[in-house]
């Protein structure tokens, strides 16, 4: 599996999900926007378009990369969205990393691609990832029902109508929303 992330060297070294997946040969890590694969599909929050299994073929012949950097940043630049016309968002998951714990939507790097993994139905490249994280089988466990809810549809439409009706059953969200 192709993973990139780009590391824009803005965190704690001992912290980052990033850095570890690097020493554990699970991912590469670039310094230079210029160096990210062209056609994978790029997770970014402010992407329009869900991740699901419509990417599958994208992440299977050209990987998944991370953005690993101040999403301030990325909101108001636009050569981040002219890296790919792939960008995806993911939808609703609970982080488990020490830095977010219980957190809605703020996933580590690793959490973010192993749940894009998962999602496209590399299930077992997801848990491998994660399994490098002594907390990474957390990550998968609580968020078990919505990963796999998520994994059986296969448009980013789909996708989103699971998310929201979890949000409304929770009432999390309004109906007009």
């Amino acid at each position: 599996m192709k993973i990139t992330v780009f590391h824009a060297d803005e965190c704690d070294r001992k912290k980052c999900t990033s850095i570890k997946m690097e020493k554990m040969g699970k991912c590469r890590l670039v310094y230079d926007i210029n160096k990210i694969p062209g056609g994978a599909i790029v997770l970014n929050p402010y992407a329009e378009k869900a991740v699901s299994y419509e990417d599958y073929r994208y992440v299977q012949r050209r990987g998944v990369v991370g953005l690993d950097c101040s999403w301030n940043e990325v909101s108001s630049s636009k050569k981040f969205f002219s890296l790919s016309k792939y960008h995806r968002s993911l939808p609703f998951l609970i982080a488990t990393n020490p830095v977010n714990y219980g957190k809605p939507c703020i996933l580590s790097t690793v959490e973010a691609i192993a749940a894009t993994l998962y999602i496209t139905r590399f299930k077992d490249e997801a848990i491998n990832l994660m399994d490098g994280f002594k907390w990474g089988h957390t990550f998968l466990e609580l968020n078990h029902d919505l990963l796999e809810s998520y994994s059986e549809v296969d448009t980013s439409a789909e996708v989103v109508k699971i998310q929201n009706d979890f949000l409304n059953e929770k009432n999390m969200i309004s109906d007009d929303e």
